[in-house]
């Protein structure tokens, strides 16, 4: 339950706190007291988008500050899956700065505004004015059901199934669609992948041909400069190899008395058979040397192949050529296969399908089995409401195609008046029939959910009187199970509270501001005097309001 609101800075608030009880608490005062102030402030701590110039200081930032008490209502596990701490005494912040960004806390804990909202639901219940419109919408519809069912686990169980089926179509129809373009290109991609494939490219030829292209180009310029450098080491009267041959027998002659002659004279014998070796070399290479033409003109016919195919494809490398020929048979194999993959997703979308009409059905047999009892039900409170002669009926229809919430359909057809035709209740409900239709689904659904706290602003919309004391009664009866908060303008159903806090707006020299104010039993008679009388109050109003009060 909500145990108390603290609010700072907030439009005409400069600072207020309010310490809440369990049971029923009525909130009243004038129009334009800031009653709607301090619904927007509970909003905004729950995880509402801020309005604009909600600062009443520009300079200071706003706080809302919510404590709860969750201990009944089994909120372990969503702190657990969220990774905050559970407490059962908990803090909801809700800070605005001055550049209008914002910032929550749960417990001091910094969380996501979204997080803040997502538990803010499992906290309290807002029941807005503009709510009562919530009733003509299917799904609010549908929720009701769903409710007073209690098949949480059952639903959840089908919008899993439902995402795994929806997942299914999307991927079949992706893969349709791209097995429809690429077949368009398959006859491109295998003419491609054939003259690749007929180049019968190696990795490092290319490299490996241009330099032996350029040597047979050379055929002659080589050849005779290895016949000329063979010639000088090792033919003629001044043959390299002769000399040096020379200079070692030299220093032979002199080792034995040279104490660096046998370093030199080894030296020499090394150079002498390093220069042996490569005039060996250079004869052979001079011998092997052959101009080649048809040898030339293969190689120009295989590179310039090799050249027409990377200046098609943009590439500069055989090794880039063989990566796009294997990225071509790829694509060749992945489109060639594309069917028998579309087959088996086809296959798997009609397994998932026929699990899913299995959960579907048993949804659906479980909201047909409580619709009966919701509107026996609500017929039967109705009736306390002032309507006797009140029909509803939730018909349930199943649609062509599956939906979030099942295949089911859901419309609420009503009728106020004795034998009067049943029709959509946007059409022929009136504002007063439409808030006690809307109060007796929410004492319906209270009882079937672990909702701490519910707000009521303003659910009297369009009654007055007798109805509004059956109004205020129910309320009443509702707040026996769950702490139950009424903005109201009506003395009776004011009356009917355990708690009475009146809203009031107040000025000074600097400024105007709102407040709030529990009622001690003499201020509260008052109070619903002034309601039932106006500002001249009179000695007969005092006496009613001690009548509604203590009958």
């Amino acid at each position: 339950m909500l145990q108390s609101l603290a609010i700072r800075n907030y439009t005409l608030i400069n600072q207020i706190e309010i310490d809440f009880n369990n049971g029923f608490s009525i909130i009243t005062g004038e129009t334009g007291s800031g009653k709607s102030i301090l619904l927007g402030a509970l909003g905004l701590v729950l995880g509402q988008r801020p309005e604009t110039n909600i600062l009443k200081d520009k300079d200071l930032k706003c706080v809302v500050e919510a404590h709860f008490n969750i201990s009944k209502y089994h909120l372990q596990k969503f702190f657990a899956d969220a990774e905050m701490e559970y407490e059962e005494e908990t803090i909801l912040r809700r800070e605005i700065l001055p550049n209008g960004k914002t910032r929550a806390f749960v417990n001091d804990s910094p969380v996501s505004v979204k997080l803040l909202k997502e538990l803010g639901l499992r906290l309290i219940d807002i029941h807005s004015q503009n709510q009562n419109l919530s009733l003509g919408d299917s799904e609010y519809q549908m929720g009701i059901v769903d409710t007073y069912a209690q098949h949480a686990s059952l639903l959840n169980d089908y919008q899993v199934q439902f995402e795994n089926y929806q997942h299914i179509k999307r991927e079949l129809y992706r893969k349709e669609q791209i097995a429809l373009k690429e077949k368009s290109d398959l006859d491109y991609y295998q003419f491609q992948l054939e003259q690749l494939l007929d180049a019968n490219l190696v990795d490092g030829e290319q490299v490996e041909m241009e330099s032996e292209l350029e040597t047979l180009n050379h055929a002659e310029e080589i050849k005779t400069n290895l016949f000329k450098a063979s010639n000088l080491l090792s033919e003629g009267e001044v043959a390299i190899i002769s000399l040096l041959k020379e200079a070692r027998s030299a220093i032979g002659q002199v080792q034995n008395v040279f104490s660096d002659g046998e370093n030199f004279y080894e030296r020499f014998e090394s150079s002498c058979i390093e220069l042996q070796d490569l005039a060996s070399e250079l004869e052979r290479s001079y011998e092997s040397m052959e101009f080649d033409p048809s040898r030339i003109s293969f190689l120009n016919e295989r590179l310039d192949t090799i050249y027409s195919f990377q200046q098609k494809h943009r590439v500069e490398s055989v090794e880039e050529l063989i990566k796009i020929r294997e990225d071509l048979d790829q694509k060749v194999q992945d489109i060639s296969s594309s069917d028998d993959l579309i087959e088996e997703l086809k296959e798997q979308l009609q397994k998932q399908e026929l699990n899913l009409v299995k959960v579907s059905e048993k949804l659906s047999k479980s909201r047909r089995s409580v619709i009966p009892d919701i509107e026996k039900a609500l017929e039967s409170q109705l009736i306390q409401l002032g309507m006797p002669h009140a029909k509803i009926n939730f018909e349930q229809s199943i649609a062509e195609e599956f939906q979030y919430l099942g295949k089911d359909l859901i419309r609420i057809l009503f009728s106020a008046n004795k034998n009067g035709q049943l029709e959509e209740i946007s059409k022929v409900a009136s504002g007063g029939e439409m808030s006690r239709l809307m109060l007796s689904i929410k004492y319906l659904i209270s009882a079937s959910t672990a909702l701490p706290s519910i707000v009521f602003d303003e659910i009297d919309t369009g009654v007055s009187g007798e109805i509004a004391d059956k109004m205020g009664v129910v309320m009443r009866d509702m707040a026996e199970n769950i702490q139950v908060i009424s903005i109201t303008h009506l003395p009776q159903i004011a009356s009917k509270g355990n708690y009475h806090y009146k809203v009031y707006k107040a000025d000074d020299e600097l400024e105007t501001y709102s407040n709030i104010v529990l009622l001690d039993s003499e201020s509260r008679i008052e109070e619903l005097a002034k309601m039932l009388s106006g500002a001249d109050m009179t000695q007969a109003a005092m006496e009613n309001a001690k009548v509604l009060l203590y009958r």
